[in-house]
């Protein structure tokens, strides 16, 4: 599912985190992410209160959209987050965040994703197919 293209693009590339909530879609874009050795997307929480009030009312129910602006590779990722406010993961973001924005700013948590499904958005023959 995840394989090493989608890692490489996801690494890469900016994120889109798409959610939705009583038919009202919201989408934003997020720069503090990662994915995890063993295959989980993480994202840091400094402006994500709609996102995480979403994911809370929604059953964690997100979808993920990344790609290279140069190649068009791009995938779409969707899944389950759950959202935490402690542990090894917050604090690498607390760190990052903190740093870029020099003490302005800090994570206030973050989402743990787990894919369900990765589907190519590609321009190419591969499109919609399901990894």
């Amino acid at each position: 599912m995840m394989n090493e293209n989608v890692v490489k693009v996801l690494k890469e590339s900016m994120w889109d985190l798409a959610t939705c909530k009583d038919g009202e879609p919201n989408v934003v874009p997020v720069a503090f992410k990662d994915v995890t050795d063993d295959g989980k997307l993480v994202v840091g929480d400094v402006f994500l209160e709609t996102t995480i009030r979403n994911i809370q009312d929604n059953d964690g129910r997100i979808a993920i959209s990344a790609y290279n602006a140069n190649t068009l590779k791009g995938y779409q990722i969707k899944g389950r987050a759950e959202y935490v406010t402690s542990g090894p993961i917050v604090d690498t973001f607390k760190a990052l965040v903190e740093k870029m924005f020099n003490n302005a700013a800090t994570a206030k948590g973050a989402m743990i994703i787990t894919p369900e499904k990765v589907i190519v958005t590609t321009p190419d023959a591969d499109n919609k197919k399901i990894l």
